[in-house]
């Protein structure tokens, strides 16, 4: 066997060898999420109701909106949030410098008439032009600045809000009504311990949405809304449960999650030079909790659900996820001293090195398993052994496990109720391995391309609204 061979076993073992590692975490992340689902199978809603709804120690919430161009969709979130079944809260829509209608149509759907406030300014944002409160809904309220971006505004929002708790929340984003609740359960019975909760989101593309409220559960026609679907599924129903159950999480989604506002003024608020703003400020959280040696969670409830838009055309979706995968090497390399650092304990030896290894790393490695794979078919021999068995544990890795993210979707929360749904997103996750999958492997590529070029332009997304 010649020096070439030697090499290329080499390569085709260590592919195999990573490829079995993150099947192999990922077998552990499943099992731990089967369990907890079951044992804490759909939260009781009208239980729960009678157990808070009236309770005087409840503790109510600032809504805080961010919103860039979003006129498609913001009047409809907003009327969403205003129905919550929730005892107290403000809705707090942070008009960060939009160049469409998006203010004109906030203030005359919702008489908002300028108010005079002193604001601490706590976090520092850009200037402020104005406030608003609505005429006829008093608990909701408009700040219009200067565009600073998302950080920016959620920081302005922050510096305004009155109460001890706020939810971040996307401005195309309808919440069911009572996912509030559901979300801020842990919170209410930690005494204090969880300071952060996060729940599920899942995709509006194909459901029938009225006045800002779901009608009916149904999924999109487009394959690929569809494979984003059970993207979703796998990584909220399979990965996020896995690491909250032993407060791993890293990531609580910006378009749904509760946090406690003083840990978060602790912490220095939202940061402004980055694109991955929600995974950074939960690492920072993580980080100020070991540094204070402070029993404090953040965790993850699978209940509550925020339905929200996703990209429909390739052109946006690619401009996603490079921006996801460059907001992800940021935060990373923001905090990289907490890699395998023994102060940080769990998050240092697990979440850390996971985040890195597997969700950075991962798409290089792929990467190189697909021209593993076109190299063997051309020149065969052993090199053919591997790229079959390369090509196998890719289909577990990425097929297998998005087919049981459906099934346990099916078996425990039944958001979609008719079995024809669930048939599709069975199908289709069968074929994820073959197209979906090495699409956003090169796009994730391209992300880190763009590192590496300190090429930071990803383009606008653009959103039609989901709502009628």
């Amino acid at each position: 066997m010649d020096f070439l061979s030697y090499i290329g076993m080499f390569i085709g073992w260590f592919l195999v060898g990573y490829m079995i590692l993150v099947i192999g975490f990922y077998t552990v992340i499943l099992l731990i999420s089967v369990f907890h689902l079951r044992r804490n199978y759909h939260l009781d809603t009208k239980r729960i109701h009678e157990e808070y709804a009236n309770e005087v120690y409840i503790k109510p919430i600032s809504i805080l909106v961010p919103a860039y161009n979003e006129e498609a969709g913001i009047i409809q979130s907003v009327r969403s949030l205003l129905s919550i079944q929730y005892p107290g809260f403000e809705v707090i829509v942070v008009n960060d410098g939009s160049k469409d209608a998006t203010l004109q149509r906030m203030i005359e759907q919702y008489e908002m008439k300028p108010i005079e406030k002193v604001i601490k300014k706590t976090l520092k944002t850009e200037e402020i032009k104005g406030i608003y409160q609505s005429a006829i809904l008093p608990n909701l309220f408009l700040i219009d600045k200067e565009n600073g971006g998302k950080a920016d505004a959620l920081n302005a929002g922050l510096n305004f809000s009155n109460f001890p708790y706020f939810c971040s929340l996307d401005g195309d984003s309808i919440l069911e009504n009572d996912a509030f609740i559901k979300v801020m359960k842990p919170i209410l019975d930690s005494d204090g311990e969880v300071i952060a909760s996060g729940g599920s989101i899942r995709i509006a593309n194909g459901c029938e949405i009225r006045d800002g409220h779901i009608v009916r559960v149904g999924i999109s026609d487009k394959p690929l809304v569809i494979m984003q679907t059970i993207e979703y599924l796998r990584a909220f129903l399979m990965g996020r449960i896995g690491l909250s159950r032993h407060n791993l999480l890293l990531i609580v989604s910006g378009a749904f999650g509760v946090f406690s506002k003083q840990w978060v003024f602790d912490a220095g608020g939202y940061v402004k030079n980055t694109v991955g703003e929600d995974m950074e400020l939960v690492v920072r959280l993580h980080r100020l909790i070991k540094e204070k040696k402070a029993k404090k969670k953040i965790v993850y409830v699978p209940d509550p659900v925020c339905w929200t838009e996703v990209p429909e055309e390739t052109t946006y979706l690619r401009r996603q996820r490079r921006r996801w995968h460059q907001g992800l090497y940021e935060s990373l390399s923001t905090h990289k001293r907490l890699l395998f650092n023994p102060k940080y304990g769990s998050i240092g030896f697990i979440s850390i090195p996971y985040f890195w290894i597997i969700e950075f790393l991962g798409p290089v490695i792929e990467f190189c398993g697909y021209l593993y794979i076109i190299f063997s078919l051309l020149f065969g021999g052993i090199y053919l052994e591997f790229a079959i068995l390369i090509f196998l544990l890719s289909c577990l890795y990425g097929s297998v496990f998005s087919m049981a993210a459906v099934l346990l979707e099916e078996w425990s929360l039944r958001k979609y109720p008719k079995v024809s749904d669930i048939v599709k997103l069975f199908l289709y996750s069968l074929t994820e391995t073959l197209w979906f999958r090495p699409m956003t492997v090169f796009w994730r590529m391209e992300g880190i391309w763009n590192i590496i070029r300190g090429n930071r332009s990803w383009g606008e997304m653009k959103r039609k609204g989901v709502s009628q």
